[in-house]
C-alpha cells in the first residue's frame, strides 16, 4: 500500500481556519494539512522548515500575488520573503501563481462556451482590482468592451474609474492622466471628505454593472460597504469561494458565484495547494512545470470551474434593447409641458416642436425587468426613443434615421443590451433595417417575422371565437382562408401558414406563373392542402371566412369590403395598410385584424406604459425578446423579405419561453371581449337578412 503524498500549506492567515484531512486526486492518495501563521513572517519562516522534511509538496496560503503588468511588478514583501526562503528548500514551495493564471484564463473562456458561446457578452463588467484580475480582464475584454477599473480609488484615493483595458494598461505604467489628479478643496473639506465621495462613486459602479470581480485576496476589505442594495441580482467572479463567503453574498442578494479555482475536492482549498498537490503528482521539479501540464492535467480530468447559483436554481439574465418613437404630433403632447403650450399657440409651433424633436439624440424612456422564460431564463431590456415621428423620416432621406439608430445601438451596447430591436417607424425606413443592421455594433431584427406570426396567430383566434367556423380537436378549421398578394414575401409566409390550419386556402396574386410556383413549392410541404389560385380576388370574396391582405398597394384599394361575408375575419398585415380606418368602420360586422400583441412570461414584468395594458407588448418587441430568451444574439429578421422559415422558428421559440397571445388589435386598438361580441351580434343580424331574402327571393 503506498504511502499518501503529504501535503502542508503554510498559511499567513489565521490559525483558527487550520483543518487536516485525506482524500483521493489524480490517482493518488493525499493528507492535506492547513497550518495558520497568524500574520506572523517569522512563524510563517519556521514553519517552512518545520515541515520540508515531513511534507511532499508546500503551498503558501493567505499571500497577496504579484500584479501582472506594469513597469513595477508589485510583490508583497511578506510573500517575496516567504518565496525566498521556499526556494532554499529540497521540496517544492509554491503560492500556486501560475495555476491561478491558468485558470483565470480558462475558466472564463470554459463558461463563456459552455453557456451558449455569449455568457459575457457586452456584460458591464467591474473589476475592483484590475492590476490584480489582469489576465481575467483580458480575456473579458473580447467579449464586452464595458469593463470598468476601480484601482485608482482603491490604490490611489483618486476617485475616479477606468474605462477600458487600454486605460488599465496606462495606469499600470504610470502613464495615464488620471496619475496627474489633485483633490479640489470640496473634496478635501472636512464637508465632504475624500473618502466619502470616493465610496459614493464605487457604489454607483457596482450598482451599474452586471458582474464583478472581486480578489480572492482580501476579500471581505473589497466588499465591506457593499449592501443589498449594491450586490442584488449580480454575478461575482472570485477564486476559492469558501462557505462563509458564499454565505456573506448570499446575504447580500447576489444571484451567481463563478469561482475560478475549480472545487475537485469536497473540501474547498486555495490554489495553492491545488498547485502543490498536481506539482506532487507530476513528480518535476517546480521550475520545470509548464501552463500547458496544468491544461493538459484540467483536460484529461474534465476539471471544471465552479458555477454556485445562490438562489437555488440556475440564474441566467440576458439583455436586450428596443427603439421606439413618438407616432404623432398628438404622442409628444403626452409631454405635459409640450401639451400645456399647444394649448395657447398656432399649430405651426407644434410643427416646430416635431421637427426639433426629431433631430433629438436618444434617450431611454423606461427599463423592462421580470421577463422570466419557464426554461429559467431571464431578460431584461431598454426601450431607447429616437425623437423622429413618422411623418419627420418621410421628410428627410433615411441616413437621417440610420444615424439616430446607430446612437441608440451605441447606447444599447454600452447599457450592455446583447441585441436591439427596431419598431414602428423604424424597422420600414430606407431599407427596412439592413444597413443598420451591417453598421450596428450589436445585432438588430426588426421583429417582423413574430409580427406576422402573431398576425396569424390572432386570426386563428378570432375566428374561434367570433363562433361561426367549426373546431374539432387535431382537426383543420372547417373554412376557407384567402390571402391578398400570396406571391409576397409576407403573403407567401400566410399561405404556408394557413394551409396548416384551414382546409381551403385561396391565392390571390397578379402573377400566374409565381402563383402556380408557390403553390407547387407549398404542397411539397404540405402535400394534403387544398389550394386555389386566382388573380381576381373578387371571384371568390363573398365565400371567405378569414382574409389576409399582404399587399404592397401602399393606399390603393386592394378590395371591396362591403362585398366581405358578415362575421368574416381580415387580417391586414401589410404595411402600410390595406384597409384604411374609413374602410373598417363601414363593416362593423367584420372584425378587422391589424396585430396580435403578446403578453410576456414572468409574475413580476415592470416596464412604463406603451400603450397596452399590463404586461402586454407588441408582437416586435416579443420577437426582440424571445431572441434574447434564447441567447440568440444574431441578425434575425431584417429587410423587406419575411422568411417563412424564420417565421415558425420564432412561433416555436416563443411557445418554448411563454409568450401567448394576450390581445386582438384593430384600428381603434385592442379589442375587447364585448367588442369582439358585437361584431358578432351584428354578423349574426346581417346574415339572417340575407338567408331571408334569399328564402324571398
Amino acid at each position: 500500500m503506498k504511502k499518501a503524498k503529504q501535503i502542508v500549506s503554510i498559511s499567513l492567515g489565521s490559525s483558527r481556519d487550520d483543518y487536516a484531512f485525506g482524500t483521493e486526486f489524480l490517482g493518488h492518495d493525499f493528507y492535506v494539512k492547513r497550518v495558520g501563521a497568524d500574520g506572523n513572517l517569522n512563524k510563517a519562516a519556521e514553519l517552512l522548515f518545520q515541515y520540508e522534511d515531513k511534507a511532499d509538496a508546500i503551498g503558501l496560503g493567505s499571500v497577496k500575488f504579484p500584479y501582472s503588468l506594469g513597469s513595477k511588478r508589485l510583490t508583497e514583501k511578506q510573500t517575496q520573503k516567504l518565496e525566498e526562503l521556499g526556494s532554499k528548500l529540497k521540496i517544492p514551495v509554491t503560492t500556486g501563481d501560475t495555476l491561478r493564471k491558468v485558470f483565470h484564463e480558462w475558466s472564463l473562456r470554459h463558461i463563456h462556451f459552455k453557456l451558449g458561446n455569449n455568457y459575457f457578452t457586452n456584460n458591464r463588467v467591474l473589476f475592483f482590482s484590475g492590476m490584480v484580475n489582469y489576465i481575467m480582464a483580458k480575456v473579458l475584454s473580447e467579449y464586452t468592451d464595458n469593463l470598468q477599473f476601480a484601482d485608482p480609488i482603491m490604490e490611489d484615493n483618486i476617485p475616479k474609474l477606468l474605462n477600458s483595458l487600454k486605460e488599465l494598461e496606462m495606469y499600470a505604467e504610470g502613464l495615464h492622466e488620471i496619475m496627474k489628479w489633485v483633490p479640489t478643496k470640496r473634496l478635501t473639506s472636512s464637508a465632504i471628505p475624500l473618502k466619502i465621495w470616493n465610496d459614493y462613486i464605487l457604489r454607483k459602479a457596482i450598482q451599474k454593472a452586471t458582474v464583478l470581480v472581486v480578489p480572492g485576496y482580501d476579500f471581505y476589505k473589497y466588499l465591506e460597504k457593499c449592501t443589498l442594495e449594491e450586490l442584488v441580482g449580480k454575478t461575482v467572479i472570485t477564486s476559492t469561494a469558501y462557505a462563509d463567503r458564499l454565505a456573506y453574498l448570499k446575504e447580500r442578494g447576489v444571484d451567481v458565484v463563478i469561482d475560478n479555482t475549480p472545487k475537485v475536492l469536497e473540501q474547498v482549498i486555495g490554489v495553492n495547494i491545488l498547485e502543490a498537490m498536481i506539482i506532487s503528482h507530476l513528480g518535476k521539479p517546480k521550475d520545470k512545470v509548464t501552463s500547458d501540464d496544468f491544461l493538459e492535467i484540467i483536460s484529461e480530468h474534465k476539471i471544471e470551474p465552479r458555477v454556485v447559483y445562490l438562489t437555488g436554481e440556475k440564474k441566467r439574465v440576458n439583455r436586450f434593447a428596443f427603439v421606439i418613437h413618438p407616432l404623432s404630433q398628438e404622442f409628444l403632447k403626452k409631454d405635459k409641458a409640450i401639451d400645456l403650450i399647444a394649448r395657447v399657440t398656432p399649430p405651426a409651433f407644434m410643427d416646430t416642436i416635431e421637427r426639433v424633436i426629431a433631430y433629438s439624440p436618444p434617450f431611454i424612456y423606461s427599463k423592462i425587468t421580470g421577463v422570466k422564460s419557464p426554461t429559467g431564463v431571464e431578460a431584461e431590456g431598454w426601450l431607447i426613443t429616437v425623437g423622429g415621428t413618422p411623418k419627420q423620416m418621410l421628410e428627410h432621406p433615411p441616413e437621417f434615421t440610420y444615424k439616430r439608430l446607430l446612437q441608440a445601438a451605441k447606447m444599447a451596447k454600452k447599457l450592455g443590451a446583447q441585441i436591439m430591436g427596431l419598431g414602428a417607424f423604424t424597422k420600414v425606413v430606407g431599407d427596412a433595417g439592413v444597413t443598420v443592421a451591417k453598421l450596428s455594433d450589436i445585432p438588430i431584427t426588426t421583429g417582423n417575422s413574430y409580427s406576422a406570426s402573431a398576425a396569424l396567430w390572432a386570426a386563428a383566434d378570432a375566428s374561434r371565437r367570433m363562433g361561426f367556423l367549426t373546431v374539432e380537436k387535431g382537426r383543420k378549421l372547417k373554412g376557407k382562408a384567402m390571402v391578398v398578394g400570396a406571391t409576397g414575401a409576407i403573403g407567401a409566409v400566410c399561405s404556408r401558414l394557413l394551409v396548416k390550419a384551414f382546409e381551403e386556402v385561396y391565392m390571390v396574386a397578379r402573377d400566374d406563373a409565381k402563383l402556380l410556383a408557390l403553390k407547387e413549392s407549398i404542397l411539397e410541404e404540405t402535400p394534403d392542402a387544398i389550394l386555389h389560385m386566382t388573380t381576381r380576388h373578387d371571384r371568390y370574396l363573398e365565400d371567405m371566412d378569414v382574409i389576409v391582405t399582404a399587399t404592397s398597394g401602399a393606399g390603393k384599394t386592394v378590395l371591396d369590403i362591403m362585398k366581405v361575408k358578415p362575421g368574416c375575419v381580415i387580417t391586414d398585415v401589410a404595411r402600410p395598410l390595406d384597409l384604411s380606418p374609413e374602410d373598417v368602420a363601414k363593416r362593423p360586422d367584420v372584425l378587422v385584424i391589424e396585430s396580435g400583441e403578446i403578453l410576456l412570461p414572468g409574475s413580476d414584468v415592470k416596464m412604463k406604459n406603451i400603450g397596452l395594458p399590463g404586461k402586454i407588448v407588441y408582437a416586435c418587441l416579443a420577437e426582440t425578446i424571445v431572441l434574447a430568451l434564447e441567447g440568440r444574439f444574431e441578425i434575425f429578421t431584417i429587410g423587406r423579405n419575411i422568411e417563412w422559415e424564420k417565421v415558425r422558428e420564432i412561433y416555436k421559440l416563443g411557445i418554448k419561453h411563454g409568450m401567448e397571445l394576450a390581445a386582438i388589435s384593430g384600428t381603434n386598438g385592442v379589442y375587447s371581449d364585448d367588442d369582439i361580441k358585437k361584431v358578432r351580434d351584428l354578423a349574426i343580424i346581417e346574415r339572417e337578412k340575407k338567408a331571408s331574402s334569399k328564402k324571398l327571393s
